[in-house]
């Protein structure tokens, strides 16, 4: 009895370094700006601010992708403070009647915005200059916390400019410590 007690304990010593390096979260939507519905003056305050960017999450009621990253990706402390510190981002619902005005000063539904921009699936994720030209787009789930953190670095140090996502995962050594 008592030998069984000790390897229980022992077993939950060995526990106690996963439990301590689950990473911190939040709500998920901590991840997103209030979005206001106007693009163009997101777009100034994000210069203003000194961000890198401007990050659209086009999304959907339901999508298994969407509600994938927001249960583990953009529910992450880690992931939250680094995209809050270098993006303004946002999320819009490609279904959405809600107006939008974009970064050409045109109002129109967030339906119509993402057919404008051809978007295909959900979750997409697009990042624009602070030109309001688009930088790089993204369809699809991220699968790891890691991988988004380094597509948000493609953008912020403006890799973007001379290669690919892709090429740069391919480039850059794995992120620690998420």
């Amino acid at each position: 009895m008592m030998l069984m007690r000790i390897f229980k304990f022992v077993a939950l010593l060995a526990l106690l370094p996963l439990a301590a390096s689950a990473a911190e979260t939040r709500d998920a939507a901590s991840f997103f700006n209030l979005n206001m519905g106007d693009l163009k003056t997101e777009l100034a305050d994000a210069r203003q601010e000194g961000k890198k960017a401007v990050l659209l999450m086009f999304e959907q009621e339901g999508c298994p992708g969407c509600l994938y990253m927001k249960r583990n990706i953009l529910n992450r402390k880690d992931v939250q403070d680094y995209y809050r510190a270098n993006f303004a981002s946002l999320s819009i619902d490609i279904w959405s009647s809600v107006p939008v005005r974009d970064f050409a000063d045109r109002e129109q539904t967030e339906k119509a915005f993402a057919q404008t921009l051809k978007v295909k699936g959900t979750p997409t994720f697009v990042f624009y200059d602070l030109s309001g030209r688009e930088a790089t787009r993204v369809l699809g789930t991220i699968e790891t916390p890691d991988e988004f953190l380094l597509l948000g670095q493609f953008v912020a140090s403006g890799a973007y400019k001379t290669r690919t996502f892709a090429q740069y995962k391919r480039d850059k050594p794995t992120l620690k410590g998420s």
